[in-house]
């Protein structure tokens, strides 16, 4: 762990070991650590906050800058530390290593563009002065699924704010988390500024987190119901938080587009990460008049998809977490199936051969899914496109917003007007437009109801780590 500046052990000497999904070897072990890490590392983090908010925009973005060169210096061997350790294949672990250092590079831009404001006053002997200063000590929790550009999206804008953190990465991909904090020390981070606590269990952790007076923000990326939980004990602190959660992407095709064009984008992002990312699509939203030939293309590309391990090539499948992860999967399917739906193509779990000693689910397509269907409510997060039939753009809509989570949606038409009125009644937080990529840096990543609340990336991003400050001066 790096706590104040210092690489240490847990207490004890604890450790946990880290498995690698592809082959269930074993590749590393991490310090163990629990509340009385994260207290140190909170404490460090509170001393070091006084002097490092002092610091001007220009110094912080100069440390950011720094940690964004040895990034793309060290792009493969990050990309390959991912691979190992979170099983995606090697081409998306290198996309995924720049991705990251797009945080680093653009909120070093942002910090010094934090502003405040002069207002005027009814009152002529008044003046009103409006500044933005750092909230405080950040306590910051990240998923497997994207382990390094989560660290980026969260460390990122708040040192350029001005704010100091603590960070605790997923219990699976720990080895990612300790590769970008030798980034941040080689940077020269003062003492204190960035701390990182590593634990087989995240509960202790995360009661110091949520508990602890000196921490003032929560930002955490991974499931709502974990979400929830700390949401409600942040505000027994009055701590700030951004949340960004679960997902049930709708993907509508409506009769005016190319299903064959669609198809093959749905099949690219609801198959990234083997369906592991938030804003993958669970629900391919197709008119009746092309669900024939929008599920034959899919079908053919995604039987053709591999899997196996992200190191060998051409292999687009890797594997999902852990065996719940496949348990939760095939669950899902075997319900679709129990209930009428029908398997175009996989349909289980890959066992044979190597893959037997992995965690792998057969790329699956169902087609004829139905409202009663587990899949068609719960997010799948995992390797299985589900297509339903609609038949007019009102019935699409009310479709598709009909979800407790509200993350991401995707819209495939050609005509503007449509997409125009289905982006502005969609209850979602971001929306493709015959587009599969609608995320950037520069561009804010969040959802609405369950899927979260506060903005990542672009002007937002920065601005979830800064607080409001009014003087109003007599003279």
């Amino acid at each position: 762990m790096f706590i104040d500046g210092k690489w240490c052990e847990a207490e004890g000497g604890k450790t946990f070991d880290v498995f690698n999904p592809a082959n269930g070897e074993k590749i590393a072990e991490v310090p163990d650590g629990g509340a009385a890490e994260a207290t140190r590392a909170v404490e460090a983090a509170e001393a070091a906050f006084g002097d490092w908010s002092q610091t001007t925009a220009y110094q912080r973005a100069a440390f950011l800058m720094r940690a964004h060169a040895l990034m793309i210096e060290r792009k493969e061997d990050l990309a390959r530390t991912m691979t190992e350790e979170q099983g995606k294949p090697l081409k998306a672990s290198r996309n995924e290593v720049q991705y990251g250092a797009d945080f680093l590079q653009w909120f070093a831009e942002e910090a010094k563009r934090v502003s405040g404001a002069v207002l005027p006053s009814a009152r002529s002997d008044q003046r009103f002065i409006v500044l933005k200063q750092p909230v405080g000590v950040v306590a910051a929790v990240t998923p497997w699924n994207y382990p390094i550009s989560m660290i980026t999206r969260k460390v990122a804008p708040a040192l350029a704010a001005g704010c100091t953190v603590v960070l605790k990465p997923a219990e699976a991909t720990p080895m990612c988390a300790i590769a970008m904090f030798k980034i941040f020390e080689e940077a020269g981070l003062p003492q204190g500024v960035v701390n990182l606590v590593t634990g087989l269990d995240p509960k202790p952790i995360g009661s110091v987190f949520t508990g602890h007076r000196a921490v003032r923000k929560l930002t955490f990326t991974g499931s709502t119901a974990v979400g929830k939980m700390l949401a409600g004990e942040a505000a027994k602190g009055m701590k700030r938080i951004s949340l960004e959660l679960g997902g049930h992407a709708p993907f509508i095709v409506f009769e005016d587009a190319d299903p064959e064009h669609a198809a093959k984008g749905g099949s690219l992002v609801k198959f990234l990460n083997t369906g592991q990312a938030c804003i993958s699509p669970n629900r391919f939203l197709v008119h009746r008049s092309l669900v024939e030939k929008f599920t034959e293309t899919m079908t053919a590309r995604v039987s053709k998809m591999k899997a196996g391990s992200g190191f060998e090539e051409g292999i687009a499948i890797g594997p999902l977490v852990n065996q719940a992860a496949i348990d939760k999967v095939d669950n899902q399917v075997s319900d679709a199936l129990a209930k009428g739906a029908t398997a175009t193509t996989g349909g289980g779990p890959l066992t044979e051969g190597a893959l037997g000693d992995g965690k792998f689910y057969a790329p699956t397509v169902l087609a004829d899914v139905t409202p009663e269907m587990l899949i068609y409510r719960e997010e799948t997060f995992g390797p299985v496109a589900a297509i339903i039939p609609f038949d007019t753009e009102e019935e699409a809509i009310a479709m598709a917003n009909d979800t407790e989570y509200g993350l991401a949606a995707y819209i495939y038409t050609r005509d503007i007007s449509r997409a125009m009125r289905t982006f502005e009644r969609l209850r979602f937080g971001i929306i493709g437009i015959n587009d599969i990529n609608p995320t950037s840096a520069a561009a804010p990543f969040g959802g609405m109801k369950d899927s979260g609340m506060g903005r990542e990336g672009a002007q937002e991003g920065i601005e979830e780590y800064l607080e409001t400050k009014l003087g109003g001066f007599s003279v």
